[in-house]
């Protein structure tokens, strides 16, 4: 244990992967890189880097010197230049052209972008996943009636399977809004102090072409397809924006499922995993609390809210740059994507091993159908003779006792006893009791699961085949 606070995102919550991306090692040696890409570009374009000086920066990419990166910071007082200078100590021969013609930005926020993109990758593999599990379930459930809930009070009927492709619909709605967001990462490239590229034009002798063509080598050798065609100092923070959006949509989808699924939980329908020695309350010994789903929604309250921390930094960029971005978003962009992680890895998860309740699913059904079944015996009793009207009114007046019946004194729905010992419609008990199907009940359920999976899941499944296929999340408790 340690004396110091330690975020409960990477302790207890957050995928290895995803902290990896957001780690000190992974920041610090991207810089590395991007640095070794300026200086091959530079050598390649014929300013005076030679071949063995960027062979020995490449060299030297992995084993940083962290304790003298930071007695170089305590002295300078610059993050950046601690790590040029602590870069140029194992880097002799190469001290003199690292950074060269560049500033801070071009390390710190091109870095950011890869991160961004590795993230976003991460992000949108593990959405997959989880819709890949629920499509298995709404297959599996797609014919099993349940009942539907209007204003959280009982409506018509559903089936459980289609209940889930609404969680699956926002999930590919959200799939779209993170794939966009990666479409549109560009790297900043190297545009200097105002993004002017003034001092490249300085080293290439006022070429703009060679300015131009140093960038798409830097973008191509980092693995990125172009750079922002303008700039200031830095990459325009409306990105970050723009990518938090992205994250809260997947929070928000995540929440949505956790909130049904803790409110079935309640009614005793569908419930998440509860482990063989998993305790519910440390109090009441019998209780099976909805853990995860409750996690999930949150985590998804602090991703949800993370995204004001982007806009209002986007917002509030004065001209060309201020620094009041640096510390918030150091915060709020790798904890969204911590958050995110750790919700995604619930939800996949949950979603792998929900257990449906069919027995308690039919007993509620029960309980409500014979309100449901009114309509047609309504027009059973009209076919045989009766006054539309009229019969309207009884029924309404059935259905007040009946529904008192059970409501103050406890008892079953006795509405179609009542409604068969009433001569004014003319109908049998056995006649009535016919309309106590509930496969009668759910309308196109079935066949909208399976045009859904086959029209909407499976062209998303095929475009990403491959990612995590077999993954299994792990959580932690």
């Amino acid at each position: 244990m340690s004396g110091r606070y330690e975020t409960p995102l990477n302790s207890r919550y957050a995928s290895e992967q995803m902290q990896q991306i957001f780690s000190p090692e992974r920041k610090f040696t991207t810089w590395r890189r991007l640095w070794v890409a300026l200086a091959e570009s530079e050598m390649e374009m014929g300013l005076p880097v030679t071949r063995e000086q960027v062979e020995q920066l490449r060299a030297h990419i992995e084993d940083i010197d962290y304790e003298a990166a930071r007695r170089h910071e305590e002295r300078t007082r610059h993050d950046v230049m601690a790590h040029v200078l602590a870069y140029g100590d194992v880097c002799p021969d190469a001290r003199g052209v690292i950074h060269l013609g560049a500033t801070s930005c071009y390390v710190t926020d091109n870095a950011d972008i890869l991160m961004l993109r590795d993230a976003l990758q991460l992000v949108r593999a593990k959405l997959i996943e989880v819709v890949r599990r629920l499509r298995t379930f709404a297959l599996r459930y797609k014919d099993l009636p349940t009942l539907g809930y209007t204003h959280l009070q009982p409506a018509q009927l559903t089936t459980v399977g289609k209940r889930a492709t609404l969680w699956m619909q926002d999930l590919l709605m959200d799939l779209d809004e993170v794939s966009f967001a990666l479409s549109s990462l560009k790297l900043l490239g190297n545009r200097g102090a105002t993004g002017t590229q003034e001092s490249f034009m300085k080293l290439f002798d006022g070429d703009g072409a060679k300015v131009d063509e140093l960038e798409r080598r830097i973008a191509e050798k980092v693995g990125m397809r172009a750079c922002f065609a303008v700039s200031g100092q830095t990459y325009p923070r409306k990105l970050d924006s723009r990518v938090l959006g992205a994250l809260s949509g997947v929070a928000q989808s995540a929440y949505k499922f956790a909130q049904d699924l803790r409110l079935l939980q309640s009614f005793r329908e569908v419930e998440e995993p509860f482990e063989a020695g998993q305790i519910g309350s440390s109090a009441m010994a019998y209780k099976r609390n909805p853990m995860r789903s409750e996690r999930i929604c949150a985590l998804a309250r602090h991703v949800m809210a993370l995204v004001q921390n982007a806009q209002m930094t986007a917002a509030t960029q004065w001209f060309e740059r201020t620094l009041d971005d640096s510390a918030n978003k150091r915060i709020s962009v790798s904890e969204a994507f911590l958050a995110v992680d750790a919700i995604l890895n619930l939800y996949e998860n949950v979603a792998s091993n929900l257990v449906v309740h069919e027995k308690v699913i039919a007993k509620h059904i029960q309980e409500e159908l014979p309100f449901m079944a009114t309509e047609n015996i309504l027009m059973d009793a009209v076919k045989a003779g009766g006054d539309r009207q009229a019969l309207h009114e009884r029924i309404r007046t059935h259905s007040l006792a009946a529904g008192s019946r059970v409501k103050d004194e406890g008892k079953d729905n006795d509405l179609l006893e009542r409604i068969a010992a009433d001569p004014a419609f003319g109908l049998t008990r056995e006649q009535i009791l016919r309309h106590l199907d509930p496969a009668d009940y759910i309308g196109c359920c079935p066949e909208q699961v399976e045009r859904f999976l086959r029209d909407c899941i499976q062209p998303a499944l095929e475009k990403y085949a491959g990612a995590l296929a077999g993954h299994s999340a792990e959580i932690t408790v």
